[in-house]
């Protein structure tokens, strides 16, 4: 019973709300059939051309004061409601003229009475060429000249939908925008194109009511003489006087709103969209500009000076004018001064709001950030296509296929603090990187082969840290000859940065993220996800055996083999490092092939088995096992010997060990050779082929 009386008290609000809004429609059309079959009284067809008048008046101030044509997508429907509204009053007032019209000119009610009396002084010669030329201004200017722009609008926008769609979706494989983003602006692009095509065809409405206006016209015209003659016998001149000022009045009440309308149509698809209403963007753009409102008001100011010329008109709208430009110039000249003012104030003198702090006051550190010096502006300005900003994208992308995840997006921003040719790459709000670039030169990088020296500014490649110069653009096929590889400035800026990024990837996988790998992975092998995670092992652990594979340089883009993995250790095996040890096991081909591509033999680095020996009875003593300082010391620089010799003979810097050593070994040396990679024999496939160019520790 609770329930029925609450569905009962909800009833009569829906059917107040949306069902009465989606009943207009119908209604409209159902009036205006009466209007064309039942006969109207005057006071109603007064109130009926007044609505008329409203609804134009509305429909051009919403035109004006849209930011963009699909903010009045209803625009096309309008058209046509309106334009069936006029023709339905035409037919009821022709009815009521012919068949009351003998009794004087109050017989279609007071409006058309005014009309035809008050705009055209009672005299219908004038009223009919006001009404054609209101006829012509409609039709030939007005309405073609929206229909034309409409017609092209529709066809661009038709041709420039495939390069949208893919531009949606370079951006959403960016990460840029995410798929409820990209759904909407595909829906937008799609809503444009329905629109500007309604439009076109909705203008030949407004056509049609002109010409179908000027018929009506000269039907009522004649129709009126023969009635008023024929029928109730007045005179022809009288018949044609009375007929003719109702027929004026009635056209001119029908074709003002339609001037309306059309002039509201030309103004939706003759905008351009932005974030500014059209009154906004006229004053905006033609009054901000002093220098022209000076002119304009001289040229005026002359033209006032010629004899014959109505010099009071001429001068009073000159003198304003220049007035005019002289006080703006002023206003400008002031606010800049004072903008001065403001930025070399000292900071005590600023006023402080007293206002309390907010959790709104508390700025969260973006987790990758560009800061930019004020000449390399321009490499990261989107309004003058910066190359830097199309090269940022490309390295997102090219991350997320070599690594397996998608990194942050990067933050970029100026810093005045900066040298100005200087910029710093930040890594959750802490400085990783700072390197210089000078847009309008190249980078001529000495990979250690080059011919010949160069003249310019010597420097370091800020990525890899070899020996490089900035050079005039006129020397650049110079420095290929020479052997330098020769790089732009935005090229420079984004090798440091995709750099940084593949080194600092372990500290890019956050939680978030992976969770988007496991929502991704889910897709394609739900019961392995929903098994894993997180019945046996937790996401927490999960994501610690992911960064412990990209400390290690191990990308992530086989993640079902590290979860099948995963799954069958974790029952056995929770300590993050034994199960990363266990995964790269399962990935050990991916690894090898990682360095060592193809089928030929590796050739890698090995310890002296005394070496080994001593190293394995470090690691049995102890809880903790580590290594006694002199042994440590000694290691160390052995490796970097054999990583020498290594890098001369143009091999792989991979050192192959025992894998039990393997895990202690690549932790002792990644802080001091972190381009080193330690691979233990366990990893290396069966049908690969080991050769040991260099020995530890021999």
């Amino acid at each position: 019973m609770n329930a029925r009386v609450g569905f009962l008290s909800r009833r009569p609000d829906a059917l107040s709300g949306t069902n009465l809004r989606a009943l207009a429609g119908p209604l409209l059309i159902v009036m205006i059939l009466g209007m064309m079959i039942l006969p109207l009284p005057p006071f109603l067809l007064d109130l009926l051309f007044t609505f008329n008048i409203a609804l134009s008046v509305m429909v051009l101030l919403v035109s004006m004061y849209t930011m963009k044509p699909l903010d009045f997508a209803a625009f096309p429907s309008v058209l046509l409601f309106s334009t069936l509204l006029r023709l339905s009053l035409n037919v009821a007032s022709t009815r009521v003229v012919l068949l009351e019209g003998h009794t004087g000119p109050d017989a279609a009610g007071q409006v058309i009475e005014s009309f035809g009396h008050f705009l055209v002084g009672g005299n219908f010669a004038v009223g009919i060429v006001v009404f054609i030329i209101l006829m012509v201004i409609n039709f030939m200017v007005i309405t073609k000249g929206a229909g034309r722009i409409a017609e092209v609008s529709a066809r661009f926008t038709l041709d420039a939908m495939p390069g949208k769609q893919m531009a949606i979706d370079a951006d959403l494989n960016a990460g840029l925008i995410n798929e409820d983003q990209a759904r909407k602006r595909r829906s937008e692009i799609s809503q444009e194109a329905e629109f500007y095509g309604s439009m076109d065809g909705a203008s030949k409405f407004v056509r049609g009511d002109a010409i179908a206006g000027l018929l009506i016209m000269v039907i009522n015209i004649f129709g009126g003489l023969i009635v008023g003659v024929a029928q109730h016998g007045m005179d022809f001149a009288s018949a044609g006087k009375v007929y003719t000022l109702l027929t004026i009045g009635d056209g001119l009440v029908a074709q003002i709103p339609s001037l309306v309308i059309s002039t509201a149509a030309g103004v939706i698809v003759s905008r351009v969209a932005t974030n500014e209403d059209i009154g906004t963007q006229l004053t905006g753009q033609l009054f901000t500009n002093p220098r022209v409102l000076i002119i304009t008001g001289a040229i005026l100011v002359l033209m006032g000076l010629i004899p014959g010329m109505p010099h009071f008109a001429f001068l009073l709208l000159g003198g304003g004018l220049i007035q005019l430009g002289r006080t703006m110039k002023k206003r400008a000249a002031q606010s800049k001064t004072a903008a001065a003012l403001v930025n070399v104030a000292p900071a005590a003198l600023t006023p402080s709001e007293s206002t309390e702090a907010s959790w709104d006051d508390v700025t969260m550190i973006d987790t990758l950030g560009l800061e930019v010096g004020y000449r390399l502006i321009p490499l990261v300005d989107k309004n003058s296509d910066g190359e830097l900003l199309k090269r940022i994208k490309s390295i997102r992308k090219k991350f997320a296929q070599e690594i397996g995840f998608l990194p942050p997006v990067i933050h970029i921003r100026d810093n005045l603090e900066l040298r100005p040719n200087g910029y710093r790459i930040a890594l959750k709000g802490v400085e990783v990187g700072v390197g210089e670039a000078y847009p309008g030169q190249w980078l001529a990088i000495n990979p250690g082969q080059v011919t010949a020296a160069l003249p310019g500014t010597p420097t370091q490649d800020p990525a890899f840290g070899l020996p490089a110069i900035w050079i005039d653009t006129n020397l650049r096929e110079q420095a290929q000859v020479y052997g330098y590889t020769v790089v732009d400035s935005s090229t420079v800026v984004a090798t440091h940065l995709n750099h940084l990024v593949v080194t600092h990837a372990s500290e890019l996988l956050g939680r978030q993220e992976v969770q988007s790998l496991i929502e991704r992975m889910q897709k394609d092998t739900p019961s392995l996800v929903d098994d894993l995670v997180p019945k046996i092992l937790p996401l927490t652990t999960l994501q610690k055996v992911l960064q412990n594979l990209l400390e290690e340089g191990v990308p992530i883009r086989d993640l079902r083999t590290i979860l099948e993995s995963l799954a069958e250790h974790a029952p056995k095996i929770t300590d993050a490092h034994d199960l990363t040890a266990a995964v790269r096991l399962s990935l050990g081909r991916a690894i090898t092939q990682q360095w060592f591509p193809g089928s030929g033999d590796m050739q890698v680095m090995g310890l002296d088995p005394n070496l080994e020996r001593v190293l394995s009875q470090a690691l049995a003593t102890g809880a903790n096992p580590g290594l006694e300082p002199g042994l440590a010391n000694t290691l160390l620089t052995e490796v970097q010997k054999a990583m020498q010799r290594q890098q001369h003979l143009g091999l792989a810097p991979v050192l192959l060990v025992q894998h039990a050593l393997r895990a202690m070994l690549a932790r002792f040396l990644r802080r001091s050779l972190p381009q080193l990679k330690v691979l233990s024999y366990a990893e290396v496939p069966d049908t690969r082929h080991v050769r040991v160019a260099n020995v530890i520790g021999a």
